[in-house]
């Protein structure tokens, strides 16, 4: 990622766009200490963002509590159910608030999430607020289209060890499944 000691750098996390890649690819659960590692490697680290959704599961408020432990600011929103049980829970509209409003002090912005929705908000990003814009995700489950509009994309799958919890990742692959693109 980013390698430039002065660079300012904002990381924009889309948790459930992670938690859901790494838990159908890997059926492992997120780093989250080493995406940040990762994302701003040698630069000057102004935000750091979590966009996570409350959907009143256990153990949620300890993981709220161990991403702010980690440094990343964590802005939450309720899981909205609607009626006849359909549920919706995204962050795309404050994730691109945020990385617009922050982009003028900002150098690079790194986007943490393969969704092909953030296509749009790159190239503004990139080409109306004069930032730089890498993009971090499993390449697997990432779009192809927001990968080709990113200035670089770094590929979680091509190290998914050093990104995905230990524990959850070893249970995995003892059992058999799938390692896609390890070293």
């Amino acid at each position: 990622m980013a390698q430039h000691r002065q660079q300012r750098v904002g990381v924009f996390v889309d948790v459930q766009n992670l938690y859901y890649s790494a838990k159908n690819l890997y059926s492992a659960k997120v780093n989250f200490r080493e995406i940040l590692k990762e994302g701003v490697k040698n630069t000057n680290l102004i935000r750091a963002i979590d966009y996570v959704i409350k959907a009143d599961v256990k153990d949620e408020k300890n993981f709220f509590d161990a991403l702010a432990n980690i440094g990343y600011e964590v802005n939450s929103k309720e899981l909205q159910i609607f009626f006849g049980g359909n549920k919706k829970g995204d962050w795309d509209i404050g994730i691109a608030m945020d990385t617009i409003e922050l982009a003028p002090k900002l150098d690079t912005i790194v986007l943490v999430s393969g969704d092909g929705d953030f296509i749009t908000l790159v190239r503004h990003l990139k080409h109306a607020m004069g930032c730089r814009v890498e993009v971090m995700a499993f390449g697997n489950s990432s779009s192809s289209k927001l990968i080709e509009e990113a200035d670089s994309f770094f590929d979680l799958d091509k190290t998914p060890r050093k990104f995905l919890i230990s524990d959850s990742y070893k249970r995995h692959h003892e059992q058999g499944g799938e390692n896609h693109g390890s070293n």
